[in-house]
């Protein structure tokens, strides 16, 4: 139970990989709080804050549902001041909340831009912001953003530069946060998939059924944060970690169990 008592603040864990994360640390003994804004279940994405922490529990945590729109600095401020309410502190950060909208420049909206800016970057920075007071008070503090590393291969920014630009500013986050909150042991890293993860997003805004066949499961990406967030704070920071050589570094080579279709070829994800 090497998480037992340790809080873990994650944003956009009702469903996918940020719920698969909360259910990974729980059943390693941690409290998990569920920020997420979906309080009433689309039949398309699955799950609410409250199916979630059911989930958690059941896993062996402790949960705290708290309906919150990191684009709202009032809700996040919320949402920790519970969770400090509840729990007594936060250890762990998992900045997994995002939009996508894989549109070139002329196909994407200004709603599509400011919800991806709006989510990805701006909510990402001030959950951040208002959750580094805490982690300042945590023995091993972690910030860990679902983000990928910073590829300048100009193949990555043609095809949906709007989304591109948002994900890269999560990864410039980490990265300048490793650096500011040095002193204060507070490790930020980024976690990215080798392959495409099952996701809702995958299934309804990417690839459908063809592409969700050709992916992994979140268990792949919960499994790397675990033995992320295990890491000493004060050396494990500034990393842009892909969730394939974590697991290799912790001796786990054979990935077949994480396929969603057994032996089917897999797809790269996106930056790699």
């Amino acid at each position: 139970m090497e998480f037992q008592n340790k809080t873990a603040f994650i944003t956009g864990a009702s469903r996918g990989i940020g719920k698969a994360i909360a259910l990974k640390l729980a059943s390693a003994g941690a409290n998990v709080v569920i920020a997420a804004k979906s309080v009433e279940e689309n039949p398309k994405l699955g799950g609410t804050i409250f199916s979630a922490a059911e989930e958690v529990e059941a896993a062996g945590g402790k949960a705290l549902a708290v309906q919150c729109d990191i684009r709202y600095e009032d809700q996040i401020a919320a949402a920790v001041n519970k969770a400090v309410e509840v729990f007594g502190g936060i250890d762990i950060l998992v900045n997994n909340a995002s939009a996508i909208s894989l549109t070139t420049t002329e196909q994407t909206e200004a709603k599509r831009y400011d919800l991806m800016h709006g989510i990805n970057v701006r909510g990402t920075f001030f959950v951040s912001k208002l959750c580094i007071p805490h982690l300042k008070k945590a023995a091993n503090p972690h910030i860990l953003n679902l983000s990928p590393p910073i590829n300048m291969d100009s193949k990555w920014f043609a095809g949906h530069l709007a989304y591109t630009m948002s994900k890269y500013n999560m990864s410039m986050i980490a990265l300048g946060l490793a650096e500011e909150l040095k002193q204060y042991r507070i490790a930020a890293n980024t976690l990215w998939p080798k392959t495409t993860i099952a996701t809702a997003a995958v299934m309804n805004l990417l690839g459908g059924q063809a592409l969700i066949n050709m992916s992994r499961t979140p268990a792949i990406i919960a499994d790397a944060a675990y033995y992320i967030l295990k890491r000493p704070s004060s050396s494990c920071t500034g990393n842009f970690f892909i969730d394939e050589d974590v697991l290799a570094s912790e001796g786990i080579t054979d990935l077949a169990g994480y396929s969603v279709v057994p032996g089917a070829p897999l797809y790269t994800d996106l930056f790699l």
